[in-house]
């Protein structure tokens, strides 16, 4: 009888260690984005151009390396790698280093557009911390609402931020940066202030806010229609009688 000694065949890495890896991508993705916030933060309340600030443009430039890095070591895990690829490539493209393309390549942009593309890994910062949300969280609808919560609180600073750099000096009812994190918020919510911006990046912000606004608020209506459906049902569970 002739032995067979059968062929050795390479399993694929265990699903869930591709999910623990990409979840630790994505706290570190976080934790770099917190990094460019305090960065950015500082730079704006001590008027540091930041195009001339060499650190700062070195950090970005390997904090937006790290984000494509992510992007590619969840695209290899990815069971789906084509529709991965399709549903995050917006992932990919804030993950570009724009900012540091632009002055290698010297490319003449006003300082208010610069300020814009800064803000763009921020932008990657912000959808990784709903997909962190939604590994913390168990229930779909929570997860959603926890996610754009989050987002919408991030919104509301980094316009804050251009706001306040871009009007401050020049519009004289920006007197303080939190006169204008309360025009940020009072612009988000829709509901408006009698401040009125005076430069392209102010009316810029002004337009982007309110937009978001109506688009993420709704979303606090059906997380409260849902929270009180499942209350009920919990409690017609417990007491089928009342």
């Amino acid at each position: 009888m002739s032995s067979h000694t059968p062929a050795t065949v390479t399993q694929p890495a265990p699903p869930r260690r591709g999910k623990r890896l990409q979840m630790l991508m994505n706290l570190i993705v976080l934790a770099l984005s917190v990094l460019l916030i305090v960065w950015i933060s500082i730079d704006t309340f001590e008027t540091v151009p930041f195009m001339e600030n060499n650190s700062y443009m070195q950090f970005q430039f390997w904090v937006c390396v790290f984000f494509m890095l992510d992007f590619f070591v969840g695209l290899i895990y990815a069971p789906d790698k084509s529709r991965f690829f399709f549903h995050r490539i917006v992932f990919l493209l804030l993950s570009i280093p724009y900012l540091n393309i632009i002055n290698h390549l010297d490319i003449p942009l006003s300082y208010d557009a610069l300020y814009f593309v800064r803000f763009i890994p921020l932008a990657r910062g912000a959808l990784a911390l709903s997909i962190v949300m939604g590994y913390l969280s168990s229930n779909a609808v929570t997860s959603l609402f926890m996610s754009y919560l989050s987002i919408m609180i991030l919104l509301c600073y980094y316009c804050s931020l251009i706001f306040y750099a871009r009007e401050h000096g020049v519009n004289p009812e920006v007197n303080s940066y939190w006169t204008a994190l309360w025009w940020s918020g009072m612009n988000l919510s829709t509901v408006g202030c009698n401040i009125s911006p005076m430069t392209v990046a102010g009316k810029i912000v002004a337009v982007v806010l309110p937009m978001s606004g109506m688009i993420i608020f709704p979303l606090f209506t059906v997380y409260l229609t849902n929270y009180v459906t499942e209350a009920m049902k919990k409690n017609h569970s417990k007491n089928p009688d009342i």
